[in-house]
């Protein structure tokens, strides 16, 4: 069916009724759960995935991407209705849907230098599926311009832009809570080739998305929505770890002035911290970054800077510690809680982990890791031992905010340590039960 000249309304039916065929490209962490709920919504839901066992186990009802609740009985609810299945056959899936949507995974550098050959290679092969009246959507997030760069490959089908309709409908979902993401925790932003393409588009994602569309002039519009709100998220906590280390040189515990400077309507200071991971906020800040030509991103830059510099200033408050306890650096026995970059995502991209684990050990300290989410080899991979108890150690330094860290039993670890210093990198820690232990509690804006 051929959703193109359909306003949104007989679009909302038709996708109801199951009338047309999605094919989701890419069945990772956010693609899955799209198509699962693209299915559960009624759609014929073709997933594309390179991996086979990937493929295979969608197509058994399993579910691979386990972070995410009530991901395994939307997958197996839809797989036996037969709405949704899983292929990795890519030119199969476009000659078969109606709507392809691309969600593959967009790699980078540290320094935001696209490699975009998953998004090419899948253009490619819908090119060889694609017919008129047929649209094309991006979800995942690239620099602005991107999607518009795929017209070429696109037209390889013989069909110029105009005759299938392109969008970008970037994902604002996060691992652990896409389906809620999805399906009505923040509005869909969309923007498309044409008019008739853009209100096609709306129908689809209003029918998944209880909060409903935004519309944007434009696809390069849709795109530098997703890449502004990373900015403004990179740029406030750059903010947020300034301000929390002038309170450090100043004696004033910051997150007590961030909290009731927030009170005030206009004010939202972020959380300061170890650095900013991922492969999201720290990554888009330099698609505006490199895409600049006369205007210099000055703000934008410094923020980087100062975000990649805090796993160097939790090092400093270790060391500070170590001082404060009388014990150097060299030979004491340092304990990492943490390897991911964030809490109950096994996810290693820019974590603080990483450098604080090297600087540590150029100072000459034995490092020790322990993370609720990784192995012994991912500790050996970062550079250092794997721990899994506190006996013999100087300095416990937290660099991930696992809920299992905010339940640590500190009276009885202060039992276990040789020296009772906690350096907080991620505030999960409540600084009172900290010095009730006899511990010597730091944090980013507190010292």
């Amino acid at each position: 069916m051929k959703l193109i000249g359909l306003n949104r309304e007989e679009v909302k039916k038709a996708f109801q009724k199951g009338k047309f065929t999605i094919a989701v490209y890419g069945m990772g962490k956010m693609g899955l759960p799209l198509a699962a709920v693209f299915a559960d919504h009624g759609a014929n839901v073709i997933g594309v995935d390179i991996n086979e066992r990937v493929v295979e186990s969608i197509n058994r009802g399993e579910n691979h991407v386990k972070e995410e609740p009530g991901l395994d009985e939307l997958v197996k609810r839809n797989v036996k209705a037969g709405r949704l299945k899983a292929t990795t056959d890519g030119v199969w899936a476009a000659k078969q849907a109606d709507v392809m949507v691309i969600l593959v995974p967009t790699l980078t550098d540290e320094r935001g230098n696209m490699r975009l050959g998953p998004v090419y290679d899948v253009a490619e092969k819908i090119s060889q599926g694609l017919e008129k009246g047929d649209i094309v959507i991006t979800e995942a997030t690239m620099p602005p311009g991107t999607t518009e760069s795929l017209v070429p490959t696109l037209e390889k089908s013989g069909l110029k832009l105009g005759e299938f309709g392109l969008a970008h409908a970037p994902e604002r979902t996060m691992t652990g809570t896409a389906i809620r993401d999805i399906t009505g925790q923040y509005p869909k932003i969309v923007g498309a080739n044409d008019e008739k393409t853009l209100e096609a588009v709306i129908g689809i994602y209003e029918t998944i998305n209880r909060k409903g569309v935004i519309p944007m002039s434009s696809i390069k519009a849709a795109e530098a929505v997703k890449v502004f709100e990373g900015v403004y998220r990179d740029v406030n906590i750059a903010l947020a770890n300034e301000l929390a280390m002038w309170c450090e040189e100043h004696g004033l515990d910051a997150l007590e002035v961030f909290q009731a400077a927030n009170t005030q309507p206009y004010c939202h200071l972020h959380m300061p911290g170890a650095g900013v991971g991922g492969h999201c906020i720290p990554v888009y800040p330099w698609f505006v970054i490199n895409l600049a030509k006369k205007t210099n991103p000055r703000l934008t830059k410094t923020a980087r800077e100062i975000n990649d510099s805090m796993p160097h200033h939790v090092v400093e408050l270790t060391v500070k510690a170590l001082n404060e306890a009388g014990k150097p650096v060299n030979g004491s026995n340092i304990l990492v809680l943490g390897l991911t970059f964030r809490g109950g995502v096994r996810e290693f991209m820019k974590a603080a982990a990483k450098p604080i684990i090297e600087e540590l050990k150029e100072w000459g300290a034995r490092v020790y890791a322990y993370d609720p989410l990784c192995t012994k080899d991912d500790a050996e991979r970062f550079g250092a031992e794997w721990k899994e108890g506190f006996e013999g150690i100087d300095a416990i330094v937290i660099t991930a905010d696992h809920k299992e860290f905010k339940e640590l039993d500190l009276d009885e670890i202060a039992e276990q340590v040789r020296t009772r210093i906690i350096v907080d990198g991620r505030n999960v820690i409540e600084p009172e039960k900290a010095k009730k232990a006899g511990f010597m509690y730091k944090r980013v804006g507190r010292v």
